[in-house]
C-alpha cells in the first residue's frame, strides 16, 4: 500500500504541468521556491521508497537462485542415491538398496519443494521488477522536473532583480530632463550668468558715483574760478574809480 502511494505521488508529481502552475499562481516566486521544496522531499522520500522496494527485489532474485541452487543440488543428489541403489541391487544387495532409494525420493522430495518455492517467487519478481522500474523512471521524471523548477525559479528571480533594477533607474530620471540631459549644468550656468549681470550693475553703479563724484569737484573749481574772477573784476573797477577821483 505504502509502494503503491508513493509509486501516484511519483506519477503525480512527474506529470506536473509547471508553467500552467506558475500562470495559475498568486505569486510565482513562492509559489516555486515552495514546489522546489516539495520536489527536494518528495524525491528523498521516493529514493529511500525506492532503494527498499530494490532491496526486496534483491533478495526475492537472491532466495529465487537458491531455490533453483537447491533443486538442482537435490536433483543430482537423488540421481546420485537412485545410481548408488541401483548399483546395490545389481549386487545383490537389495536391502541397502532400497535405503539408498529412500535417500532418493528424499532427494526428490526436496527438489520438488525448492521447485515449488521458485515457481511462486517468479511472479513476484517480475511484479516488483515491474514496480522498480516504474519509479525509477518516476524518480527520473521527477529529477527532470525539479532542474526545470529550479531553473524557473532562477529565471525568474534574474528577471526579477531586473525589473526592480529599471524600475530604480526609471525613478532616478523623472526628475531629470530626459530631453536635455545638460539640464542641470544649463541651470547652474544661468545662475552664474545672473551673478556676474549683478557684479557688473555693481561695477557700473560704483563706477557712475565715482564719475559723479569728478563731475562735482569740476563744478565746484568752475564756481571758484567764477567767483575769484568776478572779485578780480570788482577789484578792477574799484581802482578805476579811485584813479579817477
Amino acid at each position: 500500500m505504502v509502494k503503491q502511494s508513493i509509486l501516484g505521488r511519483i506519477a503525480t508529481l512527474a506529470r506536473a504541468n509547471i508553467n500552467a502552475l506558475i500562470d495559475q499562481a498568486e505569486d510565482p516566486r513562492l509559489m516555486l521556491d515552495q514546489m522546489v521544496r516539495d520536489y527536494t522531499n518528495s524525491i528523498a522520500e521516493a529514493e529511500s521508497a525506492v532503494a527498499q522496494t530494490i532491496g526486496n527485489l534483491r533478495m526475492l532474485e537472491q532466495d529465487y537462485k537458491e531455490d533453483i541452487d537447491a533443486a538442482a543440488d537435490w536433483g543430482r543428489k537423488a540421481l546420485a542415491a537412485s545410481a548408488k541403489a541401483d548399483e546395490l541391487r545389481a549386487g545383490g544387495n537389495t536391502g541397502d538398496a532400497q535405503k539408498f532409494d529412500n535417500l532418493a525420493k528424499v532427494a526428490i522430495g526436496r527438489q520438488l519443494s525448492a521447485e515449488r518455492e521458485a515457481r511462486a517467487a517468479e511472479p513476484m519478481i517480475a511484479s516488483q521488477t515491474q514496480v522498480v522500474d516504474k519509479l525509477k523512471q518516476g524518480l527520473e521524471g521527477m529529477r527532470g522536473k525539479l532542474t526545470q523548477l529550479t531553473s524557473k525559479r532562477n529565471e525568474l528571480i534574474a528577471r526579477a532583480k531586473t525589473a526592480e533594477a529599471q524600475s530604480k533607474v526609471i525613478e532616478a530620471v523623472k526628475t531629470i530632463d530626459v530631453l536635455d540631459p545638460t539640464s542641470e549644468i544649463g541651470r547652474f550656468e544661468e545662475r552664474i550668468r545672473r551673478q556676474e549681470a549683478q557684479v557688473m550693475g555693481q561695477q557700473e553703479l560704483a563706477a557712475s558715483s565715482l564719475d559723479a563724484q569728478f563731475e562735482s569737484l569740476e563744478d565746484l573749481g568752475e564756481q571758484a574760478e567764477i567767483e575769484a574772477r568776478l572779485a578780480e573784476l570788482k577789484s578792477g573797477g574799484q581802482k578805476a574809480v579811485t584813479s579817477g577821483e
